[in-house]
């Protein structure tokens, strides 16, 4: 359990996603039970293995300049959108009213509240970065010479861009960083966040990730790993974590964005509170760079681990948000190391959903978007369904939502969400409902 007796809460919260461009309309799309998965339109789509993907709901070219976006990769456009969300869902005034530093009271926001940026951070993460700008550049150097590649490209393509981009764009300069395992890195990033706070480094954190990885190359990758779902006549109903008929992941884009804060700090300007940032665990498989631990005791681990740092019984965990990315061997697995960390009698009663059966995984952004959905879940007492699980795998024995959506009790509870990446990182953070 964390020796720290700082409380943090997330005030604010923001996501672009295959199901919406911003954090509302995402989650009444997941509520309702609908996809963000359709067939990809390219010239030559036809020969690639896989032929979908669950691309966003929004393009960047319809919030963002083209002059912004000309200096962006795609992964941190989206960060940067999810962020301006977050943010001001939080209560802050526009970020031009922070303060740069202690010694600049300039610029004061309305009411008189004024963001220290001393006391302000960013955590976001992404799995791949930017991937679209290190393949394009090298097409252009290829056709056209070195002269013709973009100035912005190195800062376009680091996996640090978009924690930079956000905390240039904030003024965070508590701290920026950017965490990197996979698709686990989100959920670390909040971990991360949480400890930053705790330890008195900061007061508020820009926390998430984003991942824009939609690419001929990725789709012909994962292919060939036999990772992703082929069902290419039925893009909708391909991802089906759970289902006897599962054959893999569906790829996604997106990003998710929230706003940790101390309670005190929070309570001080009179923001809304949304959830506890309770505590996370942390471990590592040392197994296979690709294939996780089929003992699932890493995972496993990682689940006793955040239950010790949030200080909860496994008892208090009502609902799970589970990695659950419908591959043949990964889900049934994960539900295993459940009940291997909660024990028979919590993991009874837990329910569980995947929504990456909606979203498509959005592997560096999933642990982020994953965490809000868990804290929505908490706020609004309402867990969203499983979607496309028509044939229940004859090894799934915990309670899983499917058709519909199914309502939380009200009262005291907790839950978590997982997150597990290539390497063998597995990542669990807790929330708790703000009473």
């Amino acid at each position: 359990m964390s020796n720290s007796q700082t409380k943090v809460v997330v005030t604010g919260m923001g996501a672009t996603t295959p199901l919406g461009g911003d954090l509302p309309s995402t989650w009444s799309a997941l509520l309702d039970g609908k996809s963000g998965v359709r067939r990809l339109e390219w010239e030559g789509v036809d020969e690639l293995p896989v032929q979908f993907a669950a691309q966003l709901a929004v393009d960047p070219s319809e919030v963002m300049t083209k002059q912004q976006l000309r200096r962006l990769d795609r992964c941190q456009a989206l960060a940067l959108i999810a962020a301006h969300e977050a943010w001001k869902s939080a209560g802050f005034a526009p970020p031009t009213k922070v303060k740069k530093g202690k010694d600049d009271a300039s610029g004061a926001p309305a009411e008189g509240f004024v963001v220290d940026g001393d006391r302000l951070g960013v955590v976001l993460s992404t799995g791949i970065g930017g991937l679209h700008t290190a393949l394009s550049s090298y097409e252009v150097f290829l056709e056209k010479g070195w002269s013709r590649v973009s100035p912005f490209t190195v800062p376009m393509l680091m996996p640090n861009g978009s924690s930079g981009h956000v905390g240039i764009e904030f003024g965070a300069m508590a701290g920026s960083h950017a965490m990197v395992s996979a698709c686990a890195s989100s959920a670390e990033a909040v971990g991360y966040a949480i400890d930053m706070i705790r330890a008195g480094r900061a007061d508020i954190i820009i926390c998430g990730g984003t991942e824009a990885c939609i690419h001929p190359l990725q789709m012909a990758s994962f292919g060939s790993m036999r990772a992703m779902s082929t069902r290419n006549d039925e893009p909708t109903r391909a991802s089906r974590p759970y289902d006897k008929n599962r054959d893999g992941f569906v790829l996604g884009e997106g990003a998710a964005v929230m706003i940790l804060e101390s309670e005190e700090h929070a309570r001080a300007r009179g923001a809304d509170i949304h959830g506890i940032a309770a505590g996370c665990g942390y471990s590592g498989d040392a197994y296979d760079i690709v294939l996780p631990d089929p003992s699932g005791a890493g995972q496993a681990k990682a689940m006793r681990r955040a239950l010790q740092d949030a200080g909860v019984e496994a008892t208090d965990i009502a609902h799970i948000n589970a990695h659950a990315t419908s591959t043949p061997a990964g889900d049934v697995a994960e539900l295993a190391s459940i009940k291997a960390a909660l024990g028979a009698e919590a993991s009874s009663k837990v329910i569980v959903t995947a929504t990456k059966s909606m979203t498509g995984h959005l592997l560096g952004g999933a642990g982020a978007l994953e965490s809000l959905f868990t804290i929505l879940a908490l706020r609004d007492g309402v867990i969203p369904p499983t979607a496309n699980l028509e044939d229940i795998d004859d090894d799934v024995d915990l309670d899983i939502v499917r058709g519909e959506p199914r309502k939380l009790p009200e009262g005291p509870a907790a839950a978590m969400n997982n997150s597990f990446g290539f390497g063998g990182h597995n990542v669990s953070v807790i929330f708790k409902r703000y009473e």
